[in-house]
């Protein structure tokens, strides 16, 4: 069978030549060989056809008439002025005059435009203007004007601007964009553009990968398995974070004796200082967590106990002038009044709440801290960040015609590299109706002296209260640069009499360079933070797919259907999530990967073509599918069940 199916190597390798009938074993028929190639390969191997090409001009024989031998003394290809020139001075012609006037070839089913006599060699040169532009069947030239709004008569370079108009009638209608349909396929449809004016005529198309893309340049120090998590979750330190601050804001004391205040429930003292002081306010203050009755909100009451209020006006003057302020280093103002449910006369100040926020002195010098405690040392970036926030604060507090007054350890809070003056407004309504009241101005030119004394208890490690001015710049000057210490010495220095006041706005400008790199780091903070963002966005897909099928597989069934789980797309989406989730290794272990569980969803969220092999756990029946196949019989299974009962669409 072989033999006679397929011939030897030699057969292959051989080519046809001359044929070999009797009807053509003529001398006088020339090769066709010879016609073809120039010459026979198979004339000294047996070809009985005729290779003399000069004998043969006159052959009877109507296929092998009158025809041109190959001329290899033909000269070669030259530019028609070139070729012309050739020929005049050789006045010698290779070619007979029925050749030269032979009709040019043609393609069948072109029609053939009837060309004129040439004049002169000029008129063979190329010519790009006398190519015709391509024009479009359904583009009417003559209605195409030119930009002076005359008519072209060509019409072979319409102006863009005057067709845009009848061009944008024909553009399918700008549609809203859901990001969550069903069909991914139908989003390049009629009337579904992503892009409004004036990318109307950019084509959308579906997307074939899932919705997690990285857009931050920032990547952590992380291992090869870890990738998927990290690149799909928040960092574990930054969730870590975020996650004890809601613990802290939700915690409660069931039973707690602290009482309703009319506006504010549920209170949790946030002190961990037990002892009473009235060094900074002449009055015993606490602070408690608390919720508000109008907007469900979370607040930091602070509570000056036995304030007895002898003017309205304190309340309402001051607190219409720091409501005005708005500035991310001061802890925003909302609200002033007076309750008596603390079976006292107390004075409420409601400030924003900053969950696990420490004060300055909390973190530098803690309370009961041992005999052989030492203060950490501050780093220098670290007294410039402070530097830089407090001097945002202080600009936002003085343009106001206000001044903060409050610049104390205790009261000024530390949420991680952000600090917040914690404590404004109150001293302006306990000092409101003073005997001798004293002009802004000198209340401002405190601030600083305050600022730079917080500075320096911090630079030397040194609680305000044991501070030593002289002996603390020394210790400065050994640990940090010259910089800090003018700093601190120009905010505890008087201003000199021939100077003029001393501002906030002058020392801002002197460290402006440590401010704009202070900014800078925010900004990259900003970047990193929105990174994280961008990448918890499409989270919420990912959950309303296991909700779709947890609600689907294992049903107990539908009106008439009892085994509707069990039939028909029911049994692929079972086989799925047994290949998504159950998982098994050969020697039928469970193997749980992160990374497997969110790829699958991922891509049967976006609906790809990849094919995905299925199979029951007995191995009984497997099927391929693709995601889009299962992503359509999960939509399609998930409609059947809210068509057939009282069941909420929110998961669409």
């Amino acid at each position: 069978m072989a033999a006679a199916r397929y011939s030897s190597s030699n057969d292959l390798r051989r080519q046809v030549g001359s044929p070999r009938s009797k009807a053509r074993e003529n001398k006088d028929t020339l090769c066709r060989n010879v016609l073809i190639y120039g010459h026979c390969r198979y004339e000294d191997l047996g070809c009985t056809f005729n290779h003399d090409s000069n004998n043969n001009r006159n052959s009877p024989h109507p296929d092998f008439g009158p025809k041109k031998s190959f001329n290899v003394e033909s000269p070669s290809f030259t530019p028609s002025i070139q070729q012309q020139q050739q020929q005049q001075a050789s006045k010698k012609s290779t070619f007979s005059s029925q050749a030269a006037s032979a009709a040019p070839f043609t393609p069948r089913g072109v029609s053939i435009t009837p060309t004129l006599p040439q004049q002169n060699a000029e008129a063979t040169i190329f010519n790009p203007g006398s190519v015709r532009e391509f024009t479009p069947a359904t583009y009417d030239a003559g209605n195409a004007n030119s930009g002076n709004g005359t008519q072209e008569s060509s019409g072979l370079y319409p102006d863009p601007f005057t067709t845009m108009n009848s061009m944008g009638q024909q553009l399918p209608a700008n549609t809203q964009f859901n990001p969550y349909a069903t069909d991914p396929a139908n989003l390049s449809g009629t009337g579904s553009a992503f892009y409004p004016h004036p990318y109307q005529a950019a084509p959308l198309q579906p997307p074939n990968y899932h919705l997690y893309q990285p857009t931050d340049g920032y990547q952590g120090e992380i291992q090869p398995w870890q990738r998927s998590t990290y690149d799909f979750f928040l960092p574990k330190d930054l969730r870590e974070e975020m996650q004890k601050k809601q613990y802290t804001a939700q915690q409660v004391i069931p039973g707690s004796m602290l009482p309703a205040l009319d506006r504010y429930h549920s209170l949790v003292p946030l002190d961990t200082n037990h002892r009473k002081s009235t060094s900074c306010f002449n009055y015993q203050s606490w602070i408690y967590k608390a919720k508000s009755n109008k907007f469900g909100r979370l607040y930091a009451l602070r509570r000056l106990e036995g304030y007895r209020l002898t003017n309205e006006n304190a309340i309402l003057t001051v607190s219409k002038e720091w409501k005005k302020i708005k500035n991310a280093c001061i802890v925003t103002v909302h609200d002033i009044f007076t309750c008596r449910e603390f079976g006292d006369s107390s004075l409420i100040f409601s400030y924003d709440y900053h969950p696990m926020a420490k004060t300055l002195q909390e973190v530098h010098f803690p309370q009961n801290p041992g005999p052989r405690f030492k203060p950490m040392a501050v780093t220098e970036d670290t007294l410039w960040g402070y530097i830089c926030q407090i001097t945002t604060a202080l600009q936002a507090i003085h343009i106001h015609n206000l001044a903060a007054r409050c610049i104390e350890l205790s009261k000024i809070i530390v949420d991680s590299n952000r600090i917040r003056l914690a404590a404004c407004s109150i001293l302006d309504v306990v000092q409101y109706e003073s005997t001798t009241p004293r002009p802004v101005q000198d209340l401002q030119q405190e601030d600083l002296v305050k600022f730079g004394k917080l500075m320096l208890s911090l630079a030397a490690g040194v609680i305000p209260s044991q501070l030593n001015v002289l002996t603390a710049l020394q210790t400065c000057s050994s640990k940090y640069s010259q910089s800090l210490k003018e700093a601190i010495t120009w905010l505890l220095t008087a201003p000199a009499p021939e100077d003029d006041i001393k501002s906030i706005d002058i020392f801002a400008n002197g460290i402006s360079s440590y401010m704009t790199k202070f900014f800078d780091l925010a900004l990259q903070e900003a970047d990193v933070v929105k990174a994280h963002l961008a990448r918890e966005l499409e989270n919420g897909r990912c959950v309303r797919l296991m909700m779709k099928l947890d609600v689907i597989n294992d049903h107990p069934g539908l009106e008439n259907m009892p085994n509707w789980a069990e039939t028909g797309d029911r049994y692929p989406l079972k086989l799925f999530r047994d290949y998504v989730f159950h998982q098994v290794d050969r020697d039928g272990k469970s193997c749980v990967s992160l990374g497997h569980i969110l790829t699958c969803v991922n891509k049967l969220d976006a609906g790809t073509d990849e094919l995905v092999p299925l199979a029951s756990p007995d191995n009984e029946t497997s099927v391929i599918v693709s995601y889009r196949d299962v992503k359509i019989m999960l939509e399609r299974s998930f409609n059947e069940i809210l068509k057939n009962g009282k069941v909420s669409a929110g998961m669409n």
